[in-house]
This record gives structure tokens, sequence and C-alpha cells, in this order.
């Protein structure tokens, strides 16, 4: 095929479990709306741990703690190839092509609603917390995120209510996230948190960028959170406005091409994920040290007396 979709159509068009049949897995018996796989992204996995609702176009991966849509697994399944080739990648191996001019599968998210019933401050509902504290951003989640309650209603009018610990985007969508889930109950779009005119720090998810101020209460850079590498390109255009940038992208395959991409259109831009070395993603290096014993830990009680949230919900 010599054009390609464009990542929005692919992720109208393709479907999850269209592809990894023909890649060759098979999910076992359907347990409600999710179907569950063994995880083909970990050799370690023994028990279904991998779930995708294939009407909302999203996959989780329970034994990673990570999931997305199906350029992100993409992204995680052929980890040598980068973006565009990822889309074209999934366009061949699922037979979808460009010039059928094929409008959008019909998939549930066309019917399904995703309706937003309340928000309230972090700190409410007990599982809420409990995933915070476990990612060990509690504290400093209090002064960005809220507690996001929710119903998904299908096609025969039944409602699931669901809650989840979420911000929102640049398109006044809510970024939502719990122990079992990453979504978002509208369009994906950017975050952006004002700050510094010249200087901004740029992550992939809003649980990397809590755990980056957790570590920098005291920072006064600009913030751009892209909330899915699959806004790159949107987010370097954003960032062109600042002389100053600090990436903190992961250090998985993706996110490595990620920053390799940034910085190559903004050359000028740093790559500061060597600061978590060791760890896949910030998250993970202040998850290992809120396991360490007290007395080994820095104390930052007190430093978020200093944190300020520079906008406005």
């Amino acid at each position: 095929m010599n054009n390609l979709l464009t990542a929005k159509e692919l992720k109208e068009q393709g479907s999850l479990v269209d592809l990894l049949s023909r890649l060759g897995y098979q999910p076992v018996p359907k347990r409600g709306r999710e179907k569950m796989y063994i995880s083909m992204l970990r050799d370690n996995d023994t028990q279904p741990s991998f779930s995708v609702n294939d009407d909302l176009g999203v996959w989780f991966d329970h034994g990673a703690g990570k999931g997305g849509n199906i350029i992100d697994f993409g992204l995680a399944y052929w980890k040598n190839l980068g973006f565009n080739e990822v889309v074209k990648k999934i366009q061949e191996v699922c037979s979808i092509a460009p010039t059928e001019q094929r409008v959008p599968r019909p998939r549930k998210p066309v019917k399904v609603q995703h309706v937003v019933e309340r928000v309230k401050p972090i700190g409410v509902h007990p599982a809420i917390t409990d995933y915070l504290k476990s990612r060990g951003v509690f504290d400093v989640a209090k002064f960005y995120l809220s507690e996001v309650y929710y119903y998904i209603e299908d096609e025969n009018d039944v409602r699931k209510h669901y809650f989840a610990a979420g911000w929102l985007n640049e398109n006044n969508s809510w970024e939502v996230r719990n122990r079992y889930f990453k979504g978002c109950m509208g369009h994906k779009g950017i975050t952006i948190i004002p700050g510094h005119p010249k200087k901004a720090a740029v992550f992939e998810g809003f649980i990397d960028f809590l755990s980056w101020r957790f570590d920098n209460p005291d920072a006064d850079h600009s913030i751009i959170v892209l909330n899915t590498l699959t806004l790159l390109q949107q987010g370097i255009t954003k960032a062109k406005a600042f002389s100053s940038l600090d990436i903190y992208f992961d250090r998985d395959k993706a996110g490595k091409l990620a920053s390799r991409d940034f910085i190559k259109a903004l050359p000028y831009a740093t790559d500061r994920s060597v600061i978590y070395e060791g760890f896949n993603d910030y998250n993970d290096k202040i998850k290992a040290q809120v396991k360490m014993p007290a007395a080994t830990q820095n104390n930052k009680t007190d430093f978020f007396a200093n944190v300020k949230v520079p906008f406005e919900r």
C-alpha cells in the first residue's frame, strides 16, 4: 500500500481483537464486555492479564500496569519500529486499504455513551486514594486531580458505573485512570499547565508528571502532558513556544523513540530520563522509593506547602 491512514483513521477503523487474531492470539472464554488474553507483551505471564475492550478500542496489561489504544499496542508490540512504521504495520496486518474510502467500522463508541455524573476532590473514595498511594503520588495528586464518577451506557440502555482519578485535557475531556483502566471520557488531548514562559517539562502521562512534581515541588516550569504518545507531533508544536525543554518520557522502546523524534524536531530539548535510569518510567522510581524503609527516604512532607497549581478548572 502506498498510502497510510492517519492515526485518527486507524483508531476508528482498526480493531484490537482483529489485530490480535491476525497475529495469532486468541482470548480465553469471554468475561463480560472485555476479552482476556495471556499477555503477548510479557514473557512471564501465565494467567490471563491482558484485557481488551473492543467496544471502546482500548487494552490494558494488568501485569505491566500499562494500556492504551491500538497504536499504543503496536508501539509496545513492535518495539523496533517507529511511530509511522507501526501505523503502516497495523494497516497491513489488518488489511485496511485507504483507497477503499471506508467509513469507520460500526464500533460501539458510536452508540455507547460515556457520561460523567459527578466530580469530587481527591481523598473521598478509598479505592482511588489507595491507588494513588500505591503509585506514591497521593499527596501531590490532591493539588491536580479529581475523582471522576461516570457511567457507560450501551446500545441496550444498560448502564455500568465506574470511578477513577482524572484530570482535564485541552478538549475539556477527562483523562481517567484507576488500578484497572486507563482511558479518556471524550476526545483525547494534551494538558498544559501554564508556568514559566520560557521553560517547560514534557511528560507522556499525568502519573509521571505527578512523580516529577513529587521530586520537584518548587519547580516553576510550564507543563506539557501528552496523555498519549499518539499526540507527540502536537506536543512538539506546542513545545516550540519554549526555549528550554526537559523531556521525561518512558525508557522503553516507544518512549526512547519519542524522545529521539522530539529532540530531532527541537534539538535544544534535553532528555532527562537518566534521572530514573534503571526504571521504566519516573513513577517506577517513585514507587521504589515508597517501598523503602521510612528512615532511608527524604522527608518531603513539608515541601507540598509550597506547591502551587497555576490553573483553574
